[in-house]
């Protein structure tokens, strides 16, 4: 067998918002020769996918135009099997429940067992960004920057025996928390902005958006080629 048939094929879901960025962040990771990268809009594109990451965009939108070209269903039994990583946006969709929902409410994947609430920390306007520490990244003892642009917050993590554990990956700093919204102690859940449970990831934050490819080279080597190293 060739070196490009062992690649693992990485799918992204181009439906809509930053997935022409995710694409260009996973191309210039090390691990960029251990992967095949593709962009994801029918059923067909998916099921060459051996992991997806679902981009920030529109969570509504993004599940409207996901239901329309028949892969809602495809999605949610994609992930019983195979990694997915949601950023902001696609953190919703990959959440266990959602509040703050448009009306009509919002389709879910519910690969990863938490309660989320959409624009937690409020408009577009009121986007910010701010320091993570991840020991779980390379170079741990350097700061990621999270980029939050109308982002989701994390209300409840709900553990159980039947499946996987949750990690939590970044929380944050509560000096970084935005003012106007709320003060935090460290343990409240809304300071959690990325979490690990079993192949899936879910950040409320837009690593796409910087030119720091640590979380991606990170959902590569530990939620697709070592899927158990948790």
């Amino acid at each position: 067998m060739n070196q490009t048939q062992d690649r693992r094929g990485v799918g992204i879901l181009a439906l809509q918002g930053a997935f022409i960025e995710h694409q260009t962040a996973l191309q210039r990771i090390p691990s960029a020769r251990k992967i095949n990268v593709s962009l994801v809009r029918t059923p067909a594109d998916l099921a060459k996918c051996d992991a997806l990451i679902i981009p920030g965009g529109e969570s509504t939108t993004i599940a409207l135009l996901a239901k329309l070209a028949g892969l809602l269903e495809p999605l949610r039994q994609f992930s019983k099997i195979k990694p997915i990583w949601g950023t902001c946006a696609g953190a919703i969709l990959l959440a266990q429940a959602v509040e703050n929902t448009k009306q009509g409410g919002q389709e879910l994947l519910g690969g990863i067992s938490v309660t989320v609430a959409r624009n937690g920390w409020g408009s577009q306007v009121e986007s910010f960004e701010a320091p993570l520490t991840v020991s779980v990244l390379e170079d741990s003892e350097k700061p990621f920057t999270g980029v939050f642009i109308r982002a989701p917050v994390v209300l409840a993590l709900h553990p159980s025996p039947d499946a996987p554990p949750i990690q939590i990956v970044a929380r944050l700093p509560p000096e970084a928390v935005p003012s106007t919204r709320l003060h935090t102690g460290l343990e409240d859940p809304r300071t959690i902005v990325a979490v690990r449970q079993g192949k899936h990831l879910l950040t409320t934050f837009h690593p796409e958006l910087t030119k720091d490819g640590r979380f991606h080279e990170y959902f590569v080597q530990n939620c697709i080629l070592s899927p158990h190293s948790i």
